[in-house]
Protein backbone atom coordinates (compact mmCIF):
# COMPACT_ATOMS: atom_id res chain seq x y z
CA UNK A 1 0.00 0.00 0.00
CA UNK A 2 1.51 3.16 -1.04
CA UNK A 3 1.96 6.07 1.62
CA UNK A 4 -0.87 8.47 -0.01
CA UNK A 5 -3.29 5.09 0.03
CA UNK A 6 -2.62 4.69 3.95
CA UNK A 7 -3.36 7.70 4.46
CA UNK A 8 -6.92 7.67 2.97
CA UNK A 9 -7.31 4.47 4.31
CA UNK A 10 -6.66 5.25 8.35
CA UNK A 11 -9.68 7.20 8.48
CA UNK A 12 -11.82 4.65 7.88
CA UNK A 13 -10.04 2.02 9.96
CA UNK A 14 -10.73 4.96 12.87
CA UNK A 15 -13.76 4.92 12.36
CA UNK A 16 -14.32 1.09 12.18
CA UNK A 17 -12.25 1.18 15.48
CA UNK A 18 -14.80 4.09 17.09
CA UNK A 19 -18.04 1.93 15.65
CA UNK A 20 -17.13 -1.55 17.36
CA UNK A 21 -16.02 0.53 20.75
CA UNK A 22 -19.60 2.68 20.28
CA UNK A 23 -21.21 -0.51 19.73
CA UNK A 24 -19.73 -2.29 22.68
CA UNK A 25 -20.96 0.40 24.81
CA UNK A 26 -24.47 -0.16 23.81
CA UNK A 27 -24.76 -3.56 23.79
CA UNK A 28 -23.30 -3.44 28.02
CA UNK A 29 -26.00 -0.68 28.38
CA UNK A 30 -28.57 -2.68 27.34
CA UNK A 31 -27.05 -5.89 28.71
CA UNK A 32 -27.35 -3.82 32.69
CA UNK A 33 -31.44 -3.47 31.65
CA UNK A 34 -32.22 -7.42 32.82
CA UNK A 35 -30.36 -6.76 36.83
CA UNK A 36 -31.28 -3.00 36.52
CA UNK A 37 -34.61 -3.83 35.55
CA UNK A 38 -35.01 -6.51 38.75
CA UNK A 39 -33.70 -4.09 41.03
CA UNK A 40 -36.36 -1.70 40.13
CA UNK A 41 -39.21 -3.64 40.32
CA UNK A 42 -37.71 -6.22 43.48
CA UNK A 43 -39.06 -9.91 43.55
CA UNK A 44 -42.28 -11.05 44.51
CA UNK A 45 -41.36 -11.89 48.10
CA UNK A 46 -39.76 -8.51 48.59
CA UNK A 47 -41.52 -6.15 45.84
CA UNK A 48 -40.06 -2.74 44.81
CA UNK A 49 -41.70 -0.83 42.38
CA UNK A 50 -44.29 -1.56 40.62
CA UNK A 51 -43.89 -3.14 36.88
CA UNK A 52 -46.58 -0.92 35.35
CA UNK A 53 -44.75 2.56 37.11
CA UNK A 54 -41.06 1.11 36.19
CA UNK A 55 -42.66 0.83 32.30
CA UNK A 56 -44.64 4.35 32.04
CA UNK A 57 -41.51 6.38 34.54
CA UNK A 58 -38.81 4.94 32.03
CA UNK A 59 -41.00 5.90 29.16
CA UNK A 60 -41.30 9.03 30.55
CA UNK A 61 -37.82 9.76 31.66
CA UNK A 62 -36.28 9.60 28.04
CA UNK A 63 -39.58 11.38 26.88
CA UNK A 64 -38.55 14.19 27.81
CA UNK A 65 -34.63 13.61 27.40
CA UNK A 66 -35.95 12.98 23.52
CA UNK A 67 -38.28 16.47 23.20
CA UNK A 68 -34.95 18.44 24.23
CA UNK A 69 -33.12 16.87 21.47
CA UNK A 70 -35.95 16.73 18.95
CA UNK A 71 -36.02 20.82 19.91
CA UNK A 72 -32.59 21.38 19.94
CA UNK A 73 -31.81 19.68 16.58
CA UNK A 74 -35.10 21.40 14.93
CA UNK A 75 -35.97 17.96 13.96
CA UNK A 76 -39.18 18.26 11.38
CA UNK A 77 -42.48 16.75 12.04
CA UNK A 78 -43.12 13.04 11.18
CA UNK A 79 -45.16 12.77 8.26
CA UNK A 80 -48.34 10.50 8.73
CA UNK A 81 -47.47 7.81 6.82
CA UNK A 82 -44.87 7.18 9.18
CA UNK A 83 -47.19 7.71 12.42
CA UNK A 84 -48.08 3.43 11.97
CA UNK A 85 -44.31 2.48 12.33
CA UNK A 86 -43.91 4.74 14.83
CA UNK A 87 -46.73 3.44 16.89
CA UNK A 88 -46.03 -0.14 16.75
CA UNK A 89 -42.06 0.47 17.87
CA UNK A 90 -44.07 2.57 20.74
CA UNK A 91 -46.11 -0.63 21.33
CA UNK A 92 -43.90 -3.17 20.92
CA UNK A 93 -40.08 -1.47 22.78
CA UNK A 94 -41.63 1.37 24.79
CA UNK A 95 -44.57 -0.80 26.52
CA UNK A 96 -44.73 -4.48 25.62
CA UNK A 97 -41.15 -5.40 25.76
CA UNK A 98 -40.42 -3.48 29.69
CA UNK A 99 -43.72 -4.08 31.22
CA UNK A 100 -43.42 -7.99 29.82
CA UNK A 101 -39.96 -7.94 31.03
CA UNK A 102 -40.73 -6.05 34.17
CA UNK A 103 -43.23 -8.96 35.81
CA UNK A 104 -41.18 -11.72 35.04
CA UNK A 105 -38.77 -10.45 36.27
CA UNK A 106 -40.06 -10.45 40.11
CA UNK A 107 -40.48 -14.23 39.62
CA UNK A 108 -37.01 -15.38 37.64
CA UNK A 109 -33.14 -13.94 38.24
CA UNK A 110 -31.95 -11.84 35.91
CA UNK A 111 -29.41 -14.75 34.62
CA UNK A 112 -32.49 -16.85 33.84
CA UNK A 113 -34.32 -14.18 31.85
CA UNK A 114 -30.62 -13.70 29.87
CA UNK A 115 -30.79 -16.76 28.68
CA UNK A 116 -34.45 -16.31 27.27
CA UNK A 117 -33.90 -12.98 25.83
CA UNK A 118 -30.91 -14.07 24.39
CA UNK A 119 -33.04 -15.40 20.85
CA UNK A 120 -33.37 -11.12 20.73
CA UNK A 121 -31.94 -10.74 17.62
CA UNK A 122 -32.96 -13.97 15.38
CA UNK A 123 -36.59 -13.11 16.67
CA UNK A 124 -36.21 -9.93 15.09
CA UNK A 125 -34.33 -11.31 12.16
CA UNK A 126 -37.47 -13.81 11.74
CA UNK A 127 -39.58 -10.29 12.24
CA UNK A 128 -37.95 -8.75 9.40
CA UNK A 129 -38.00 -11.58 7.19
CA UNK A 130 -41.90 -11.72 8.08
CA UNK A 131 -43.25 -8.20 7.84
CA UNK A 132 -40.27 -6.80 5.37
CA UNK A 133 -40.93 -9.74 3.03
CA UNK A 134 -36.89 -10.65 3.67
CA UNK A 135 -36.07 -13.88 2.34
CA UNK A 136 -33.44 -16.04 4.31
CA UNK A 137 -31.97 -19.51 3.81
CA UNK A 138 -33.98 -22.36 5.07
CA UNK A 139 -30.53 -22.95 7.62
CA UNK A 140 -31.74 -19.58 9.74
CA UNK A 141 -35.10 -21.38 10.33
CA UNK A 142 -33.35 -24.88 11.25
CA UNK A 143 -31.38 -22.22 13.34
CA UNK A 144 -33.92 -20.27 14.92
CA UNK A 145 -35.88 -23.29 15.28
CA UNK A 146 -32.78 -24.73 17.64
CA UNK A 147 -32.38 -21.77 19.65
CA UNK A 148 -35.91 -21.98 20.36
CA UNK A 149 -35.78 -25.63 21.30
CA UNK A 150 -32.47 -24.78 23.52
CA UNK A 151 -34.38 -22.28 25.32
CA UNK A 152 -37.83 -24.41 25.55
CA UNK A 153 -35.04 -27.05 27.44
CA UNK A 154 -33.63 -24.95 29.78
CA UNK A 155 -37.02 -23.47 31.09
CA UNK A 156 -38.50 -26.80 31.43
CA UNK A 157 -35.32 -27.92 33.57
CA UNK A 158 -35.35 -24.74 35.69
CA UNK A 159 -38.87 -24.98 36.39
CA UNK A 160 -38.25 -29.16 37.68
CA UNK A 161 -35.72 -27.66 39.68
CA UNK A 162 -38.03 -25.06 41.32
CA UNK A 163 -40.73 -27.39 41.70
CA UNK A 164 -42.95 -26.62 39.54
CA UNK A 165 -43.29 -30.03 37.22
CA UNK A 166 -41.48 -30.39 34.04
CA UNK A 167 -43.62 -27.54 32.17
CA UNK A 168 -42.97 -24.15 31.30
CA UNK A 169 -43.64 -21.05 33.81
CA UNK A 170 -45.44 -18.11 33.52
CA UNK A 171 -42.50 -16.23 33.85
CA UNK A 172 -41.20 -18.31 31.00
CA UNK A 173 -44.19 -16.98 28.56
CA UNK A 174 -44.00 -13.18 29.46
CA UNK A 175 -39.82 -13.21 28.63
CA UNK A 176 -41.06 -15.11 25.42
CA UNK A 177 -43.78 -12.36 24.80
CA UNK A 178 -41.51 -9.38 25.32
CA UNK A 179 -38.57 -10.76 22.99
CA UNK A 180 -41.49 -10.68 20.59
CA UNK A 181 -42.71 -7.43 21.04
CA UNK A 182 -39.14 -6.01 21.10
CA UNK A 183 -38.52 -7.97 18.02
CA UNK A 184 -41.30 -6.73 16.04
CA UNK A 185 -40.72 -2.99 17.66
CA UNK A 186 -37.16 -3.10 16.29
CA UNK A 187 -38.52 -3.80 12.71
CA UNK A 188 -41.01 -1.10 12.48
CA UNK A 189 -38.37 1.51 13.60
CA UNK A 190 -36.32 0.39 11.09
CA UNK A 191 -38.51 0.80 8.64
CA UNK A 192 -38.15 4.61 9.29
CA UNK A 193 -34.00 4.87 10.45
CA UNK A 194 -32.76 5.46 6.75
CA UNK A 195 -35.36 8.74 6.69
CA UNK A 196 -35.48 9.54 9.95
CA UNK A 197 -32.14 8.51 11.45
CA UNK A 198 -32.07 6.35 14.17
CA UNK A 199 -31.81 8.89 17.15
CA UNK A 200 -34.80 10.51 15.64
CA UNK A 201 -36.65 7.74 15.65
CA UNK A 202 -36.31 6.58 19.27
CA UNK A 203 -36.85 10.15 19.89
CA UNK A 204 -40.32 10.17 17.95
CA UNK A 205 -41.30 6.98 19.69
CA UNK A 206 -40.62 8.41 23.10
CA UNK A 207 -41.86 11.50 22.46
CA UNK A 208 -45.24 10.07 20.79
CA UNK A 209 -46.16 7.70 23.98
CA UNK A 210 -45.92 11.03 26.49
CA UNK A 211 -49.49 11.17 26.10
CA UNK A 212 -49.51 7.85 28.39
CA UNK A 213 -46.51 7.74 30.17
CA UNK A 214 -47.01 10.56 32.06
CA UNK A 215 -50.50 9.47 33.64
CA UNK A 216 -49.22 6.40 33.58
CA UNK A 217 -46.51 6.99 35.71
CA UNK A 218 -48.78 9.78 37.98
CA UNK A 219 -51.38 6.84 38.43
CA UNK A 220 -49.21 4.05 39.23
CA UNK A 221 -46.55 6.23 41.68
CA UNK A 222 -45.51 4.08 44.76
CA UNK A 223 -47.71 4.60 47.53
CA UNK A 224 -45.31 2.71 49.83
CA UNK A 225 -41.44 2.95 51.19
CA UNK A 226 -38.76 2.28 48.20
CA UNK A 227 -35.47 1.35 48.32
CA UNK A 228 -32.98 4.20 47.00
CA UNK A 229 -31.43 1.52 44.77
CA UNK A 230 -34.86 1.11 42.98
CA UNK A 231 -35.05 4.34 42.18
CA UNK A 232 -31.84 4.26 40.43
CA UNK A 233 -32.08 1.05 38.97
CA UNK A 234 -35.30 3.24 37.34
CA UNK A 235 -33.09 6.21 36.52
CA UNK A 236 -30.96 3.97 34.89
CA UNK A 237 -33.71 2.12 32.71
CA UNK A 238 -34.79 5.31 31.86
CA UNK A 239 -32.17 7.60 30.96
CA UNK A 240 -29.13 4.92 29.30
CA UNK A 241 -31.67 1.45 28.42
CA UNK A 242 -34.69 3.63 27.15
CA UNK A 243 -32.99 6.62 25.47
CA UNK A 244 -28.93 6.64 25.16
CA UNK A 245 -28.04 3.31 24.46
CA UNK A 246 -29.67 3.63 21.40
CA UNK A 247 -27.54 6.62 20.69
CA UNK A 248 -24.40 4.71 21.18
CA UNK A 249 -25.18 1.46 19.26
CA UNK A 250 -27.20 3.12 16.02
CA UNK A 251 -24.14 5.12 15.80
CA UNK A 252 -21.62 2.57 16.09
CA UNK A 253 -23.98 0.33 13.31
CA UNK A 254 -23.40 3.13 11.30
CA UNK A 255 -19.42 3.67 11.58
CA UNK A 256 -18.08 0.13 12.27
CA UNK A 257 -20.93 -1.52 10.08
CA UNK A 258 -24.30 -3.21 10.39
CA UNK A 259 -22.84 -6.72 10.25
CA UNK A 260 -19.35 -6.36 12.49
CA UNK A 261 -21.25 -4.02 14.97
CA UNK A 262 -24.13 -6.37 15.29
CA UNK A 263 -21.97 -9.05 16.16
CA UNK A 264 -21.72 -7.34 19.66
CA UNK A 265 -24.79 -8.27 20.59
CA UNK A 266 -23.32 -12.21 21.28
CA UNK A 267 -21.75 -10.33 24.75
CA UNK A 268 -25.11 -9.17 25.55
CA UNK A 269 -26.67 -12.38 27.95
CA UNK A 270 -22.82 -12.82 29.51
CA UNK A 271 -22.93 -9.35 30.59
CA UNK A 272 -26.60 -9.70 31.88
CA UNK A 273 -25.06 -12.56 34.13
CA UNK A 274 -21.99 -11.14 35.37
CA UNK A 275 -23.36 -8.35 36.07
CA UNK A 276 -26.33 -10.03 38.35
CA UNK A 277 -23.68 -11.10 40.43
CA UNK A 278 -22.34 -7.83 42.26
CA UNK A 279 -25.81 -6.32 41.67
CA UNK A 280 -28.23 -8.68 42.94
CA UNK A 281 -26.14 -11.53 44.47
CA UNK A 282 -27.41 -13.93 42.19
CA UNK A 283 -24.64 -16.71 41.99
CA UNK A 284 -22.82 -18.14 38.65
CA UNK A 285 -24.80 -20.94 37.05
CA UNK A 286 -22.81 -23.61 35.13
CA UNK A 287 -26.05 -24.71 33.59
CA UNK A 288 -27.22 -21.24 33.09
CA UNK A 289 -23.89 -20.57 31.63
CA UNK A 290 -23.78 -23.49 28.99
CA UNK A 291 -27.43 -22.88 27.77
CA UNK A 292 -26.30 -19.62 27.33
CA UNK A 293 -23.55 -20.21 25.32
CA UNK A 294 -25.65 -22.78 23.75
CA UNK A 295 -28.37 -20.37 22.27
CA UNK A 296 -25.73 -17.69 21.64
CA UNK A 297 -23.58 -19.69 19.20
CA UNK A 298 -27.64 -20.67 17.24
CA UNK A 299 -27.99 -16.83 17.15
CA UNK A 300 -24.29 -16.62 15.57
CA UNK A 301 -24.84 -19.39 13.15
CA UNK A 302 -28.42 -18.28 12.31
CA UNK A 303 -27.26 -14.55 11.65
CA UNK A 304 -24.76 -15.83 9.18
CA UNK A 305 -27.70 -17.65 7.05
CA UNK A 306 -30.70 -14.70 7.39
CA UNK A 307 -29.84 -13.13 4.41
CA UNK A 308 -29.66 -15.76 0.96
CA UNK A 309 -26.37 -15.73 -0.63
CA UNK A 310 -25.81 -12.71 -3.19
CA UNK A 311 -25.60 -13.75 -6.79
CA UNK A 312 -23.89 -11.70 -8.69
CA UNK A 313 -24.23 -11.01 -12.82
CA UNK A 314 -21.44 -13.11 -14.92
CA UNK A 315 -18.60 -10.82 -16.12
CA UNK A 316 -18.15 -10.28 -19.79
CA UNK A 317 -15.41 -12.78 -19.76
CA UNK A 318 -17.54 -15.40 -18.44
CA UNK A 319 -20.20 -14.70 -20.93
CA UNK A 320 -18.00 -14.54 -23.68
Amino acid sequence: MTPAAALAAAPGRRDETLGLWLGLVGVIVFALTLPMTRLATGTADAPQLSPWFVTWARAALAGGLSMIYLLATRSPLPKPTQLKPLALSLLGNAIGYPLLLGWALRHVTASHAAVITALLPLATAAAAAWLLHQRARLGFWLFAGLGSLLVAIYSLLRAAQAGHGFGLTWADALLVGAVIAAALGYVAGAKLTPVLGAERVISWVCVMALPLTVPGALLTWPDQPVNLSAWLALLYVGVFSMWAGFFAWFRGLALGGALRVSQMQLLQPFISILAAVPLLGESLDVMTLGFALAVVATVFMGRRMAAPPVTHPPSHKETS
